[in-house]
């Protein structure tokens, strides 16, 4: 079965070049479009589509607060953010929100596919824009042997330290445990707990979390 995307921008040139993009892909199919916050709420609801790619600012309006709605209303549509906004805190409010994915438009076609197909598969995408601003920000407080904060603050073992320090670097499940000599299993395992703790849903929701409330910060 395809995977129906519901995709909003307010430039009809992007709308038009996204569905010319996805429209060759036989499991993706775009069944709606939207120009504005209210028209992407109104096409979910009428749609009720797997996944919105949402712009972040479309005539002035705020994407996070569109995807919230989207989320909260319709928990079964994913919203992947497509934007121009290399922006942590976008990136943070777009993640808090709900989104599974943050990737920028200067993504080629072949990666916004995959990036799609991911999300819909219940991975995260985040740009590697994004992930290189947030692995700077990181460069000098890398967990150690000291605690650091979400081991402090949250209650996280240092396994799921060393877990959540592979998600931040933007690891998929299999390379976080090729760098840990972990099953992908248990890489799952540590995941649901490491969301658990940190109150989040999902990988985007974790990374924000972490880039926040500075939790690969070592403990004062």
């Amino acid at each position: 079965m395809a995977i129906r995307v519901v995709i909003t921008d307010d430039q009809t040139i992007i709308l038009s070049g996204l569905k010319a993009i996805l429209k060759p892909e036989p499991d993706i199919q775009v069944v709606g479009e939207a120009v504005n916050g209210h028209q992407a709420v109104e096409r979910v609801a009428a749609l009720r589509p797997d996944l919105v790619l949402m712009d972040m600012m479309m005539n002035g309006e705020d994407g996070a607060t569109v995807t919230k709605i989207i989320r909260e209303r319709f928990p079964q549509t994913a919203v992947l953010v497509l934007t121009a906004h290399a922006d942590q805190k976008l990136f943070r409010r777009a993640a808090e929100a709900g989104a599974s994915g943050y990737i920028l438009k200067d993504i080629t076609p072949h990666d916004l596919v995959a990036a799609i197909r991911a999300i819909h598969a219940g991975s995260a995408m985040i740009s590697p824009t994004i992930s290189k601003q947030i692995l700077q920000y990181f460069s000098t407080a890398k967990p150690a042997a000291d605690i650091c904060n979400a081991a402090r603050v949250f209650g996280l073992t240092q396994r799921e330290v060393d877990v959540l320090a592979a998600l931040v670097d933007g690891l998929s499940d299999k390379l976080i445990g090729r760098r840990l000599f972990l099953s992908e299993s248990t890489v799952k395992t540590h995941l649901r707990s490491i969301y658990r703790r940190l109150r989040t849903s999902n990988r985007a929701q974790a990374v924000a979390v972490t880039v926040e409330q500075k939790l690969l910060e070592i403990a004062p």
